[in-house]
């Protein structure tokens, strides 16, 4: 951002000084007093946007560069820096309103890409579509635009060819690297997505040392590096995310750690959304009480990573706060839609209802479970016929599916089971699971609790011993193979 020369004064020197050294903080301490005597100067407020913007303060941003337009309206820079800390700030219909006063033709390209970028972060991807493709074709950031279009549009097959077409025009990127990691991510391409995020690592690593990355896990005391724009533009944060998400898939959940402490060290109050959700999932097992007020804090900010309502209503579910889920559920209906699908919805309706009428909630779980089990015998179907096409690809993508519905199917079971459980109807329960055993015999969940069963009803002893001892040895063998 350009800004205009501040007033000759005592101060004049020293401010420039700290901007070179990337101390915005003390220079909005210093300017904040010297507009106290001269509220009007535009110097002061340009440098005063400019550095909360590095900062990523972008209302405190928006709100000295409105200041700015109202005094000058003829500094076209002003208002587009307007609307665009607007749109930083998620202020997305008066970032749009704010875009659309900027009529200057020397600002059309940068109009259209910020105007594209609201209706991307707006979920409103025809309309960005359409403003991209009114973009220059030769700009790279129009095909980078694109690729994060097709990203959207969870066509991730695509996007990993456009982000490649950026990366070999404009060489390395650290934005294009974590895109394609997320990209390979998406598509359970995890060894590809680890190569990126290596990548980008290594590079901050090298480019940055003063961003203390690793420093924590290797216990060093060392302060918060902060939320600078050059941490931002390292991608470091969100790919350290990215490589705690894989690890936690994988069941690695001591990397998983390792990842969110590996990242740039921050205060609590720094820490971004994602970081903040992820650090609450990770430590539940250890101090639920911290990470239920994490997760219902971030439910109240904007942005809110998407994921964080649905882990707190299956977190409260899972720790027995039915009060709670309902509570939640309830007081947030505009989001049941957008963070919701149908079967998780469904499913938490009913253990929510299992705690006042359990007959109906088993009815409710039985159509979840009829409705699983069908999907799971055409998917079954479908893995055969594409093997019998040596169809590799498509055999892939059906046992993916298939994986992923038996993964929906599981807790359902476990709901309906759960009901006889606390009735103490060991044998309606057995029951239950053996009705079951097509899908999940080879599940250790669904093993584990046909154990337990067998094992209440004392009588079976000797099958509860069968199945204790496979998960043992399975288990036993795993330890063998991490010493």
């Amino acid at each position: 951002m350009a800004h205009l020369r501040i007033q000759e004064g005592q101060y004049t020197q020293r401010i420039y000084g700290l901007i070179k050294e990337q101390n915005y903080g003390e220079v909005v301490q210093i300017l904040n007093y010297e507009l106290q005597s001269h509220p009007k100067s535009r110097a002061a407020l340009s440098l005063l946007g400019f550095c909360y913007y590095r900062l990523q303060d972008f209302q405190a941003a928006a709100d000295c560069y409105e200041q700015l337009v109202q005094l000058h309206p003829d500094v076209h820079d002003y208002q587009f820096y307007y609307s665009q800390c607007l749109y930083k700030a998620c202020m997305f219909p008066e970032a749009t309103k704010a875009s659309c006063q900027l009529e200057h033709e020397e600002y059309q390209t940068k109009v259209l890409k910020l105007q594209a970028a609201i209706k991307y972060a707006e979920d409103d991807l025809p309309n960005a579509k359409t403003l991209v493709e009114q973009c220059p074709s030769d700009d790279p950031d129009t095909e980078f635009n694109m690729a994060c279009i097709l990203f959207k549009e969870k066509r991730f097959t695509e996007a990993v060819a456009k982000f490649n077409t950026v990366l070999q025009v404009m060489g390395y990127r650290a934005d294009t690297c974590y895109c394609l990691a997320l990209c390979h991510y998406q598509l359970k391409q995890y060894a590809a997505s680890l190569k990126y995020i290596s990548e980008v690592i290594e590079r901050g690593i090298r480019d940055h040392p003063e961003l203390s990355v690793g420093m924590q896990t290797e216990g060093v005391d060392i302060r918060s590096v902060g939320n600078s724009s050059v941490l931002h533009g390292t991608q470091l944060v969100e790919t350290f995310n990215l490589r705690a998400a894989i690890e936690y898939q994988l069941k690695n959940f001591d990397a998983a750690q390792d990842a969110l402490t590996d990242m740039p060290p921050r205060a609590e109050e720094e820490l971004d959304p994602v970081t903040l959700h992820n650090i609450a999932l990770m430590n539940m097992d250890q101090n639920p009480t911290n990470g239920f007020e994490k997760l219902q804090f971030l439910l109240q900010q904007v942005p809110c990573p998407p994921e964080t309502f649905a882990n707190l209503l299956l977190l409260y579910i899972k720790h027995d706060y039915y009060d709670l889920a309902a509570d939640v559920l309830a007081e947030n209906s505009h989001l049941t839609f957008k963070c919701l699908s149908t079967y998780l919805y469904d499913f938490i309706d009913t253990k929510i209802t299992q705690q006042t009428s359990p007959d109906e909630a088993f009815q409710k779980l039985d159509v979840l479970a009829t409705h699983l089990t069908e999907r799971l015998r055409k998917l079954t179907k479908h893995v055969q016929e594409h093997r019998k096409n040596h169809d590799e690809e498509a055999v892939k993508r059906c046992v993916e599916e298939y994986d992923e519905a038996l993964e929906n199917y599981v807790p359902v079971l476990m709901a309906q089971a759960r009901i006889y459980w606390d009735r103490e109807d060991y044998s309606q329960v057995e029951k239950i699971f053996r009705k079951s055993v097509e899908f999940c015999n080879e599940h250790d969940v669904w093993k584990l609790n046909v154990a337990h069963v067998l094992f209440m009803q004392e009588v079976k002893f000797k099958e509860a011993i069968g199945f204790y001892e496979a998960i043992v040895k399975k288990n036993h063998t795993n330890v063998l193979s991490k010493s």
